[in-house]
């Protein structure tokens, strides 16, 4: 090894691994959505004046935070991300109501539009963080369409479901009765932050639960099978 080949600090991912398709990516993936969710519980308290619930929000905090791994290995920083997001949910609807997780998914998503540097209204931009979230649980996407103007992604198998229960299997409480509770939401949100209008549609067939999602600069054509959900900030 030369003087200018340093040995990067346990723990720390290096730009190499970041990249798309590197080593790190996915690792690196499931640490942003740790940040994303727990700066927008954060947020979504703030917004919603709930100050009663800062010792509460503290205690959930605590226990996400002292759990982390502390180095990159890929199944711990799953492990730790399905931890953390079923402890926030538990916080959501028990002090909150489950009607509320909609606008956490909201405040999530804010986070998620103000930290990504990708370019707002390019449909393929939402669905394609969509597709690599997807694919950390080794669900099957297919793009359908994957342009500018319209894109749609379907997730043929949402392997979510199957996680869901090697985690219950661990002592993870699980406090929806589904992942689509919060999902659904949240990819709106996520599609809306960019600008974009969402649709989507949930399917169930021999290969299990799954969905199809649209993102468009438009509403979504009628005859698509794809509901709207909402419009996005055109700003």
């Amino acid at each position: 090894m030369t003087e200018n080949e340093k040995t990067p600090a346990r723990g720390v991912i290096t730009e190499t691994e970041a990249a798309p398709g590197g080593a790190g990516s996915r690792t690196a993936l499931w640490k942003r959505r740790l940040f994303e969710a727990e700066a927008g519980l954060t947020r979504f308290v703030v917004e919603t004046r709930g100050g009663a619930q800062l010792q509460n929000l503290l205690k959930v905090k605590h226990a996400i935070f002292e759990s982390l791994p502390p180095g990159n290995g890929e199944q711990e920083w799953k492990a730790a991300f399905f931890r953390g997001q079923a402890l926030m949910e538990q916080f959501v609807v028990a002090h909150f109501g489950h009607g509320q997780l909609a606008a956490w998914a909201a405040s999530n998503s804010a986070v998620y539009a103000a930290v990504d540097s990708a370019p707002k209204h390019d449909a393929a931009v939402p669905l394609e963080r969509l597709d690599h979230q997807a694919g950390l649980y080794g669900s099957a996407t297919e793009w359908e369409e994957r342009g500018a103007d319209r894109a749609v992604l379907r997730i043929g198998h949402c392997a979510i479901w199957d996680y869901r229960e090697l985690a219950r299997a661990r002592g993870v409480t699980i406090t929806l009765a589904s992942p689509c509770e919060y999902c659904v939401p949240a990819t709106t949100a996520m599609i809306t932050a960019k600008g974009l209008n969402a649709g989507h549609e949930l399917t169930a067939g021999r290969d299990g639960h799954g969905c199809v999602w649209t993102a468009a600069r438009d509403l979504p054509p009628s005859g698509t099978g794809h509901r709207p959900d909402t419009e996005g900030h055109q700003s």
